[in-house]
């Protein structure tokens, strides 16, 4: 009797400790919330209204007023691609190491969807730029965890589109999200990107763009409210990063760190409307968002994430003033400049960098008169504070091509007569050294703009002429290499441009879009062999690229056929 009355005290006992392992996995439970990732590429925090601007978001200000506002987030940097990589992963750039020239998203780190799919989600992503395309675009590994990761492009004609070939319409996005959720019974999560507003049309276009944007946000959340999956959602709003606008001589974004580019909008909707209309005035980071979206799902925070959980701040101390670390490696990549660091500490932004700067935001919140030459122990706290903030991540040298070539990749290309790729990045300095950014920021526009040209495949033959001046007037770098290369292609200038593309190559062996350019050129020449080899180069980088292998079938086959005997 007292044996079989233990028995059921231990079935009881296993019983309940696994009900319990259930109820902690969140996700495995009935009443696991859906979640929604909404991320709008390139939209400032000051044209929320809910943050201050006028008339322009009804319907996100709809989304705020049910939510969490976070009045003070920034960005990790000031690009699309590592922004994004530090808001999935959790973690710093310089930990998952991704880049906008298509280095992989490190496979070390946490990654938000393959975390919430081991915990029973069904995962999605919609996205409409290119960019952040992992097979044919520049952002390998953001596949994880995804059952299903929707750029637009559909299997057939993948194998035709370029790397720059457009990208979806932010309504087909949409239509394709609603269609997507419509067929969920499980609790799922959706990443929702949103091309942002293009700066360098000027502000009254960027604004109509942004309202753009809050319209098709209203369409998600309408459907939302439509299928009935609203009220218990988990609803994440933020941008990757802002824009300059013109603001301290940058045209759009990609250089600089000051608030334009980096303070971003932030909200989380909580199931049920939880704390509906708190707002936090502490700065708080977009690597925050991933541990934020696991405490809601009740799926455990792995220790290697770096972000902490908004919902702990804004319950426990909202008006927490922690320093925000940023950064920008964009220049020395790609024009080979210093890199840019920022520590916002206090009322200050110091901005580490081969001529420091250091601005009293609580008077000077447009960060335009640099007191770091007469308050220099307050400069030299920052620094300080950052240093020991570099030290303890470790962030130190990176080789050019430790992202993925392999030695066969190496030996391959030194037979083509690449010599001296083993190069790396100077490795993080309290005092760097190089040329500073600012100084150059007109060099930088004039590149970028005439890249957005070949980009969006509208060049008339002008951006030749822009990267040649550059050349001419003794600027180098990566981009203006590559983009000149790309330019003279589109004029059928092929030997002129194999030489322009293979000085690129030099300075960054590691870029799969690069060997794609100089090997189409290449084939243009009847140079099937040499082709055949950045080609193979390319398909290891980004190993799911539809275009780089139907290029790399394409050259084959014509070697094939040269090597065939003359059957005459």
């Amino acid at each position: 009797m007292l044996r079989r009355l233990f028995f059921g005290l231990f079935l009881v006992a296993e019983l309940f400790s696994c009900l319990q392992g259930h109820a902690q996995s969140g996700a495995k439970t009935g009443d696991a919330p859906n979640i929604m990732l909404i991320t709008l590429d390139s939209t400032r925090a000051d044209r929320m209204s809910f943050l201050g601007a006028k008339h322009l978001t009804p319907n996100i200000d709809q989304l705020a007023a049910q939510g969490l506002v976070f009045e003070r987030a920034y960005a990790q940097a000031p690009l699309t691609i590592v922004s994004h990589a530090s808001l999935l992963s959790g973690t710093y750039p310089q930990t998952n190491l991704a880049s906008e020239f298509g280095a992989p998203l490190a496979t070390s780190v946490p990654y938000l969807p393959e975390l919430l799919h081991g915990n029973g989600y069904h995962t999605a992503a919609f996205v409409n730029t290119r960019l952040l395309d992992p097979k044919n675009g520049f952002a390998p590994g953001f596949e994880r965890g995804f059952d299903i990761y929707d750029t637009g492009k559909s299997s057939s004609t993948a194998a035709n589109d370029e790397y720059h070939g457009s990208s979806p319409g932010t309504n087909e996005v949409v239509a394709r999200v609603i269609r997507w959720t419509s067929t969920q019974r499980g609790p799922y999560f959706v990443w929702v990107c949103l091309s942002g507003p293009d700066g360098s049309r000027g502000e009254k276009s960027y604004n109509a763009a942004v309202t753009s944007l809050d319209a098709a946000v209203g369409g998600l959340l309408a459907a939302l409210k439509k299928q009935q999956s609203f009220d218990n959602a988990l609803v994440v709003l933020a941008a990757d990063h802002g824009e300059s606008l013109g603001a301290h001589g940058e045209e759009t974004h990609g250089v600089f760190l000051y608030d334009e580019a980096i303070h971003v909008p932030l909200l989380l909707k909580l199931p049920q409307n939880q704390m509906a209309g708190s707002r936090v005035s502490g700065r708080v980071r977009l690597l925050d968002i991933a541990p934020s979206i696991l405490e809601v799902a009740r799926v455990p925070v792995p220790s290697q994430m770096q972000g902490q959980s908004l919902l702990r701040l804004a319950k426990s101390n909202p008006a927490a003033d922690q320093p925000v670390y940023s950064r920008n490696d964009f220049s020395q990549q790609a024009f080979g400049w210093s890199r840019l660091e920022s520590w916002r500490s206090g009322k200050y932004l110091y901005i580490r960098a081969p001529h420091p700067e250091l601005y009293d935001l609580s008077t000077d919140p447009l960060a335009m008169n640099d007191i770091s030459g007469k308050s220099r122990a307050i400069l030299q706290t920052l620094a300080s504070q950052l240093e020991n903030f570099d030290s303890r991540l470790k962030s130190g040298v990176r080789t050019a091509n430790a992202a993925s070539l392999t030695s066969s990749d190496m030996q391959k290309l030194a037979s083509l007569g690449y010599i001296g790729l083993q190069k790396t990045y100077p490795p993080v300095s309290a005092t760097p050294t190089g040329i500073n950014p600012k100084d150059v920021i007109d060099i930088a526009n004039k590149t970028l703009s005439a890249w957005r040209s070949l980009y969006n495949a509208d060049d008339t033959g002008a951006t030749s002429t822009v990267f040649q001046k550059l050349i001419a007037a003794g600027q180098k770098g990566f981009l203006i290499d590559w983009g000149l290369g790309v330019s003279l292609a589109r004029k059928k200038q092929y030997m002129d441009a194999i030489k322009q593309l293979h000085a690129a190559v030099q300075l960054q062996p590691d870029v799969a879009w690069l060997h794609y350019d100089i090997a189409n050129c290449l084939m243009k020449t009847g140079d099937f062999k040499t082709a055949i080899v950045h080609l193979e180069i390319a398909s290891h980088l980004l190993p799911l690229s539809s275009s780089i292998h139907s290029a790399l079938t394409q050259a084959q086959g014509h070697m094939a056929i040269l090597k065939q005997p003359d059957s005459r």
